[in-house]
């Protein structure tokens, strides 16, 4: 349910398999946010279910998911998925800082985060001053690059979930991040994406579901979607029961948010 008790996934059934990227596009606000909160831990699910390599990871919290082999790119990098004030180095083991090598019992290892910190920024191009930079004094492309290294790079990734993760990006870096999520997938790792961006969702996606109303309402391989079916799946429309008109209109430049 949504912050007001409405129901915003319903009846939605989804597989993203090993090996494959399976993109979600729609118009923000029907239900994508909920669906990529209740996956990684961070929204109660009221019914059904969410299995990760067999295991089901419903009730289970942010941590033991992660643990289960999820990796999240949240859709608002400075709110969910750095904190600014923090360093770059700090905010690479934000989701590791209390497993070895990190930690010791109750004191952190400087120095194997300080190396993890030098691995990364050279590994993941991220352009900056010095690991000890504040992370919020980064461009937004390297601000996504810290994400991208930290939620990529760890062993044992099975599912990466990544909400609009060029956002607000440049072309180099939305190019860059791109490369970062085929690799993964090339690598065995299972990709969900969810994007707003149609461009995004047809350069990336081995699948593309489209969601609408908290729902799947058409499942499309890449070779069959073009801008006109997705917009239309987009805006509850059946592309085969639209009218002419309506093709038309989506179509044309911002046609996409008049059927929304």
């Amino acid at each position: 349910r949504d912050d007001r008790g409405h129901a915003a996934v319903d009846d939605l059934s989804l597989a993203v398999r090993a090996g494959e990227i399976v993109a979600i596009a729609g118009v923000q606000g029907n239900g994508q946010t909920e669906l990529v909160q209740a996956i990684t831990g961070l929204h109660q699910v009221d019914s059904g279910s969410v299995t990760v390599a067999g295991r089901s990871v419903v009730g289970d919290d942010p941590r033991e998911i992660y643990r289960a082999g999820v990796a999240h790119v949240p859709e608002d990098r400075l709110d969910d998925g750095l904190v600014v004030g923090f360093t770059v180095a700090e905010n690479l083991v934000l989701n590791s800082y209390w497993d070895a090598p990190f930690s010791r019992g109750l004191n952190l290892d400087g120095d194997a985060i300080v190396q993890n910190a030098d691995s990364h920024v050279a590994d993941f191009d991220i352009r900056t001053p010095s690991i000890y930079n504040d992370v919020g004094h980064l461009s937004g492309g390297n601000q996504q690059k810290v994400i991208a290294a930290r939620e990529f790079s760890r062993p044992g990734v099975k599912l990466i979930v990544a909400a609009q993760p060029t956002r607000g990006l440049d072309v180099g870096s939305i190019e860059y991040i791109h490369r970062r999520i085929v690799d993964a997938r090339d690598a065995g790792a299972a990709v969900l994406i969810v994007s707003s961006e149609l461009d995004e969702v047809m350069a990336l996606a081995d699948t593309i579901a489209v969601m609408y109303r908290g729902r799947i309402v058409g499942t499309l391989a890449p070779e069959e979607a073009t801008f006109e079916r997705l917009g239309l799946l987009m805006g509850g429309a059946h592309p085969e029961e639209a009218r002419p008109e309506e093709v038309a209109a989506a179509a044309t430049p911002g046609g996409t948010e008049g059927a929304s």
